[in-house]
């Protein structure tokens, strides 16, 4: 028996929300259900849809929530537009999600992106300190005026910002914060963010594809958001997908939803308890339920961790190069406390050797903006040409290992020697995903 460890975090439907497993059981396609009038939908004020829409603002303390079918792809693009009119800058971390960057086109925003403290140990970006934040904004605000921040918590890896700290500092200097809160529960609501962003899939017992827009205070356009969510939202929604939604939300704050989330922390917590005896280095986070290995300290690249793991039917969620994460979801698997530690025992046997070394920094500037216009640059005529022939030339299109979508490259960025070069050693540290090849605006 394998151990899929992997999203959506429902573990192949056992960590299912109750709700949404009975509404599975009934009569195929019964659940495909129309916007009739007593059913409604995610923006039409009466029927079923609203009213749970509702009833889950209540129970999680948000003034508005709107259920989405298309992931929190779809809510973060709409909550980004309702923020920004055309033509604004808006402040997008380098660990945003590419999903940002299409809103920036579609919405002729102007990006602004800023870097991140970086762990040489692991290769991983590190969530913003508020002395951080604070120097970002000071950068940001030297060329004119920003209209929103977005901010990633819990990354990827389930490392936490200080979101209060970071939406305080924002919001006194008049900015409206949206925050991918993903991989988390709501709780950037209670650190006062605007708009937050949640997917029923990544930690929560819903659907892939089900997420939810979380709206608190008066910063933001209400009339605004609805027109965003209008252009960007199917107008005939899964009414699957809509109860999952719900369904998702209700367990976060139900007591059986808590319990069952405790009781699945509580196997995470063990879980790192028997890795670190065994000898093992787990990347420090704040999510019992995301199980982070240092393979880097292992000697090990996590690709290559992770194709011997998948070998012997262990499915991890997110190879990188120093690292491998493992999502346990709300229904870990069968004796996984002592089952993984076995396996990464094994893997450091087969493959573990001296420390990898120290990974470089992307040299980047603590603010940058594309030197060329997002969407201009990435309509724009272009060659493929070699990393190395890439120094200085604009780039056409955004290069991207995936998962998990972060762009190490944004459209309209010019090259210069000290990115090629690291972008040349990222193509070695990941191989077959990185090509050593990068379209760029044709001469």
């Amino acid at each position: 028996m394998g151990l899929p460890l992997h999203l959506p975090a429902h573990g192949r439907g056992r960590g299912l929300s109750p709700a949404l497993a009975a509404l599975l059981r009934q009569r195929p396609g019964s659940w495909d259900q129309p916007e009739l009038p007593q059913f409604g939908g995610p923006l039409v004020d009466g029927g079923a849809v609203a009213a749970a829409q509702q009833r889950c603002a209540r129970q999680l303390g948000a003034d508005g929530v709107w259920f989405g079918v298309n992931g929190a792809t779809g809510l973060l693009q709409a909550g980004l537009l309702a923020l920004a009119p055309p033509g604004s800058r808006v402040l997008l971390p380098r660990n945003l999600h590419r999903s940002l960057l299409h809103a920036c086109v579609l919405g002729q925003l102007r990006p602004l992106l800023f870097d991140l403290p970086f762990d040489p140990a692991t290769g991983l970006w590190l969530p913003p300190s508020p002395t951080h934040l604070a120097q970002v904004l000071d950068a940001a605000a030297v060329a004119g005026p920003v209209a929103a921040l977005v901010l990633v918590s819990p990354s990827y890896q389930g490392q936490r910002a200080d979101l209060p700290a970071l939406v305080a500092l924002a919001q006194q200097r008049g900015l409206p914060v949206l925050v991918d809160q993903a991989h988390g529960r709501a709780e950037a609501l209670s650190a006062g963010a605007d708009l937050v962003v949640l997917s029923s899939q990544k930690a929560a017992g819903g659907l892939a594809q089900s997420a939810a827009l979380l709206l608190q205070g008066q910063r933001v356009d209400r009339q605004a958001l609805a027109r965003a969510l209008l252009w960007l939202q199917t107008s005939s929604p899964s009414a699957l997908l809509l109860a999952s939604a719900e369904a998702a939300l209700t367990e976060l704050t139900s007591p059986a939803g808590l319990g069952r989330w405790r009781q699945a922390c509580r196997v995470g917590e063990r879980l790192q308890r028997h890795c670190r005896a065994a000898g093992l280095t787990l990347v420090a986070n704040d999510d019992p339920l995301r199980l982070v290995l240092n393979t880097a300290a292992l000697g090990i690249n996590g690709l290559a961790a992770d194709a011997w793991l998948l070998e012997r039917q262990v499915i991890a969620e997110l190879p990188e190069p120093g690292a491998l994460t493992f999502c346990l979801g709300l229904a870990p698997p069968a004796g996984l406390v002592w089952r993984l530690p076995r396996q990464l025992e094994r893997l450091r046997h087969a493959l573990g050797g001296d420390p990898l070394p120290p990974f470089s920094a992307p040299p980047l500037p603590l603010v940058g903006e594309p030197e060329l216009p997002l969407g201009l640059a990435w309509r724009a005529s272009c060659e493929v040409v070699t990393l190395a022939a890439a120094v200085g030339r604009i780039a056409a299109e955004p290069l991207c290992p995936y998962p998990p979508g972060i762009p190490l490259l944004v459209p309209g960025e010019r090259i210069d020697p000290a990115r090629a070069a690291w972008l040349q050693r990222q193509a070695l540290l990941w191989p077959g995903q990185i090509a050593d090849t990068v379209k760029v605006v044709a001469a």
